[in-house]
């Protein structure tokens, strides 16, 4: 990374910090010492949520970390004292949880609801995970760098190279394209600056192959490795009186919130159908507001009852818009398949999950507006149980084929020992 490209990583993220006193601190920690455990690699994780948080990021990069650790190699996991829906809660600083050795840093407390304060949220805890990658990092560790928050991997980047590790980025989502394609707007230099932290990265982590070619139109290493569910998902027989329409998770900006009030509406009088939404998000609100009946609402659930929860429906709504494509894929997907249900995806028909699904016969595509396409997919399901009962068998056994974590674990093992040893 030539000065004369542009500011440096250091000026630009943590800019009041004097840049001889960073580097004075990355040769104060770089005192030889072993490259690992005997039994395997030394790999550090860094993600804003961990264990026992129930966001999407936390528990993929929990159920990696735990399956390390029980396999021998040396990991530790830093995060922050938060949970992803209680900006309040006070984790524990330091703990030791299924082998893992987890570090929470301090940060600012504002939480999700306020734009400007989780900006702040997001720059306290670049500096802290910052001083604390430096503080454990060492010559043959390998950085793991989640995307949240966005852009950690300029972050991850500086101070694996201070300390002569080696970063793999696993890139849950593309930001700042992301935030361009919801309407903010984002100075350039942070694009070149995330570009630069994907380029020094031994490897990129992407969900998609669409993911994957963005990654490496940036001139950087890319593989595909698509997200798994928790290992003790699995289907519950729950017979229902009304066909049972769910939407679990987080409802954000990234979704297509006003297909399916659109379709609720429509089908607010068929006695037959009944909607549930288990979760939260920006846009839940406008569901609310518009929900009649035959809606329910419920918070979300721990991973102990995510089977029960997930297997209560008959179908899942899974959506995310057309501009969107190569730059997210909705992790509830996986769970969808995990528990055996059909999937109802709302979005661009030409796009990551909407081929699987047609490719497999999982599910049903709608395209993003069309509401009454939408309802009357729903309306035709619940006239033939047994289709979609079909779809969800056929959506399992392609989970178990391709998505499962004995298959994804250790896909991960290989590209970690792989980034360890050169």
């Amino acid at each position: 990374m030539s000065p004369a490209e542009g500011p440096g990583v250091i000026d630009v993220i943590i800019g009041c910090v004097d840049r001889r006193a960073l580097i004075a601190e990355g040769r104060r920690h770089s005192v030889l010492s072993p490259q690992s455990s005997v039994l395997g690699m030394r790999v550090l994780f860094v993600n804003r949520y961990f264990h026992p948080d129930h966001s999407a990021t936390s528990q993929m990069v929990a159920g990696l970390a735990f399956f390390l650790a029980e396999r021998g190699h040396e990991v530790v996991a830093v995060t922050s004292r938060q949970r992803y829906d209680d900006p309040r809660e006070r984790l524990a600083k330091r703990e030791r949880v299924r082998g893992v050795e987890v570090v929470r840093v301090a940060t600012t407390r504002f939480g999700r609801a306020f734009l400007p304060g989780r900006a702040v949220d997001y720059a306290t805890f670049y500096a802290s995970a910052f001083v604390a990658l430096l503080r454990r990092a060492r010559r043959g560790t390998v950085v793991v760098a989640m995307t949240d928050p966005p852009l950690i991997s300029i972050v991850a980047a500086l101070a694996a190279k201070l300390r002569g590790a080696r970063l793999v980025n696993w890139t849950q989502d593309l930001f700042p394209e992301v935030a361009t394609a919801l309407g903010m707007r984002v100075p350039r230099v942070l694009a070149r600056l995330r570009d630069r932290s994907l380029r020094a990265a031994a490897n990129n982590v992407a969900l998609g192959e669409r993911m994957a070619e963005r990654v490496r139109a940036a001139g950087a290493r890319a593989t595909v490795r698509h997200n798994w569910a928790d290992a003790s998902l699995h289907p519950i027989t729950t017979p229902n009186d009304r066909f049972v329409v769910a939407y679990s998770g987080n409802l954000g900006r990234a979704h297509d919130a006003a297909t399916i009030i659109g379709a609720m509406r429509k089908l607010a009088n068929d006695p037959r159908i009944r909607f549930v939404f288990t979760g939260g998000g920006a846009q839940l609100d406008a569901v609310k507001r518009t929900a009649g009946d035959h809606v329910r609402f419920e918070p979300y659930q721990p991973v102990e009852r995510l089977s029960e929860s997930l297997s209560a429906a008959d179908a899942h709504l899974v959506t995310l818009r057309p501009e969107l494509e190569g730059l997210i894929v909705p992790s509830k997907f996986y769970g969808v398949l995990a528990v055996g249900r059909a999937v109802i995806f709302i979005g661009a028909r030409d796009g990551e999950l909407a081929r699987l699904i047609v490719e497999h016969d999982c599910g049903v595509v709608v395209e993003q507006g069309d509401d009454a396409a939408l309802a009357a997919c729903i309306e035709e399901l619940a006239a033939n149980r047994k289709r979609a009962a079909a779809m969800g068998a056929r959506g399992q056994a392609l989970y178990e084929s391709r998505f499962a974590p004995p298959i994804a674990l250790a896909e991960w093992e290989r590209i970690l020992t792989e980034a360890a040893h050169g």
